[in-house]
């Protein structure tokens, strides 16, 4: 049986992502591709507890930027062992609603962390792994959070003032230009443009996983 394949979506808050996970699972059931979702943080039972800790706003104390990193990696070591790999290595495919990018965009470029700091929890936790193919859903801010305020109540991250998710934007850009495993996609454009991009790009994922 082959090794099933990461396929992650990304990007800011009113990016669009659900919607487009909905266009890859549709192309995988069309392909007969066997698939499991993922969330991040969360995705098992102890993830979403640390999931929970990161995202609520009714703490009694603050929590730390230095608290929230290591929260975020402790629930994607937990997703990582338990589900992602297990499920990879029985040969069906994981469709990831954020992974590694995202704390590398806010917890780094966002909070702040360096590098060597984030490259040195990264390779604790994850050891070297990557997804095989991640769609980085790029939108400005002011668009993606006027778009998330319109869905309801903010969780914690949420409700940071637009400097930070400045930082976040410029660092998710950097980041996808760096590696070629990113696929960048519009998500200011007509919704259906977006998920036509989506598409194309599975499309051909998968058309080149099959060959190899």
């Amino acid at each position: 049986m082959s090794t099933g394949k990461f396929i992650v979506i990304e990007g800011m808050e009113g990016a669009g992502k659900s919607s487009a996970i909905t266009v890859i699972e549709n192309i995988l059931i069309e392909q007969g591709i066997d698939y499991v979702n993922t969330r991040e943080p969360g995705g098992t039972p102890l993830a979403e507890a640390l999931r929970d800790m990161v995202k609520s706003v009714d703490h009694q104390e603050k929590l730390t930027v230095e608290t929230e990193l290591l929260l975020m990696y402790a629930s994607r070591s937990q997703l990582l062992a338990n589900k992602i790999l297990p499920t990879l290595a029985a040969g069906k495919w994981v469709i990831g609603d954020r992974h590694d990018l995202s704390s590398r965009a806010y917890q780094g470029g966002g909070r702040g962390f360096d590098e060597a700091t984030m490259n040195t929890i990264r390779e604790i936790t994850l050891k070297g792994f990557c997804p095989d193919i991640t769609i980085y859903l790029d939108i400005d801010p002011h668009i993606g959070l006027s778009r998330a305020q319109a869905r309801g109540d903010l969780d914690r991250i949420e409700l940071e003032k637009m400097d930070f998710f400045m930082r976040v934007h410029d660092k998710y850009r950097e980041l996808a230009a760096q590696d070629t495993t990113i696929i960048t996609v519009d998500a200011a454009q007509p919704m259906l443009k977006v998920h036509q991009d989506i598409a194309t790009t599975v499309s051909e994922f998968i058309a080149k996983a099959t060959v190899d």
